[in-house]
């Protein structure tokens, strides 16, 4: 038998392992920015096009527009990506079969629908240097330029005037949507949303495996089966209760150290099963290039760095952070609430038994925080419908 590369199947171990009204799409959002992130102009000429070519195709992530301290103008993060799907390719049958051999997988299990749909986002041909325009209301906005890998960022600046305009075709959760500027002979339409979220409130912050989705994390085996081979299956009674709190107010931010690949996936998952919608932040990564290996490194910096921006962005919101126990949340939830005692009201982690249920455990990784502020549970049933 021959063995599987080693260096292969870290990555993708890697990739896997970081740790409102219901009826509507939980369509997502994002870290708002990519590494060359700038503050583009607010409005591009009206002759403006992105270079969307027909064998092309962008998907948006949905993010939030927020009001910086004190001024009442905002700030809306655009972030996307663009890529050439190349269905049928021989090099995309050399890349399944790459990817087949890393996850160990055979060749009838690579065949099936549900693989074929998680894989095809890791298989694209991202495509740099694209220029892409966005309509928001009746203009036309510069939302960046695309890095190599694919991805393309930009925060447009508005004024409260100009924001109000803008919110007025927001609908009750303050969601509004925007397209890409398409070529005149391009009928494709590519839309995204962005949240207006007002300074203050409550926002929950909720990691996906193990947390809303049964991943299993702490077997291998399992978390590939349950990530690449296996329909998606929700934490049953996560989504009724996310639900309530979304119903009450409060905004939704999906943090996960999983990579933006699975995007459209999960995307597609929280909406069927549904949860409520909310921003996605996710991991950048290429499996081409050197931000692969860099996967192997801590995710509590991932995770911190994510939910520290959120928590800048709306200094007045009070938060609620949900986790589990099969990695690193308990730790990383309680830093950030030993930083912000009085910002994060509740904390609330899915004990999912294992190596790393002790009660030992949470009792270091919590010590110093009232006990009142910091829950474990096993069933979302267990948690308070008001926060």
């Amino acid at each position: 038998m021959s063995r599987r590369p080693l260096a292969a199947e870290l990555v993708i171990l890697s990739l896997l392992t970081a740790g409102s009204s219901c009826s509507r799409p939980a369509e997502d959002g994002s870290r708002h920015t990519s590494s060359s992130s700038t503050v583009r102009p607010r409005e591009a000429r009206l002759e403006t096009m992105s270079d969307i070519k027909t064998d092309e195709k962008v998907v948006f992530y949905s993010t939030y527009a927020w009001q910086a301290g004190d001024n009442p103008g905002w700030t809306v993060a655009i972030h996307g990506s663009i890529f050439e799907p190349e269905p049928g390719s021989l090099k995309r049958a050399a890349a399944i079969e790459s990817l087949r051999a890393a996850l160990g997988l055979s060749r009838s299990q690579t065949e099936s629908d549900i693989f074929r749909q998680r894989a095809r986002a890791f298989l694209v041909d991202n495509e740099r240097g694209k220029r892409i325009a966005v309509r928001l209301g009746d203009k036309v906005y510069d939302a960046g330029t695309s890095e190599p890998n694919g991805h393309f960022s930009a925060l447009l600046r508005f004024s409260a005037a100009e924001a109000d305009d803008l919110r007025r075709n927001a609908d009750r959760q303050g969601w509004l949507e925007f397209r890409a500027v398409t070529r005149r002979d391009d009928s494709r339409t590519f839309a995204g949303r962005v949240q207006w979220l007002v300074p203050e409130g409550v926002s929950v912050i909720s990691d996906i495996d193990d947390t809303i989705k049964i991943s299993n994390v702490q077997d291998r085996q399992d978390l590939l089966a349950n990530t690449f081979l296996r329909a998606f299956r929700p934490v049953p009674g996560a989504a009724p209760l996310y639900c309530t709190w979304a119903d009450a107010g409060a905004a939704l931010h999906y943090v996960s150290a999983s990579p933006w690949q699975l995007y459209e996936p999960l995307a597609d998952f929280c909406r069927q099963e549904g949860f409520p919608a909310g921003t996605f932040h996710m991991k950048l990564v290429r499996l081409h290039d050197s931000s692969a290996a860099n996967l192997i490194g801590s995710q509590e910096a991932y995770k911190t760095e994510i939910i520290e921006k959120i928590l800048a962005d709306f200094p007045r919101r009070r938060f609620a952070l949900v986790g589990d126990s099969g990695e690193n949340d308990p730790e990383i939830y309680a830093a950030v609430t030993r930083k912000h005692p009085t910002r994060i009201q509740h904390v609330f982690i899915r004990n999912v038994g294992g190596r790393g249920s002790l009660p030992d455990r949470f009792q270091k990784a919590f010590e110093g925080i009232p006990a009142a502020q910091w829950q474990i549970f096993t069933q979302p049933s267990e948690l308070p419908e008001q926060l």
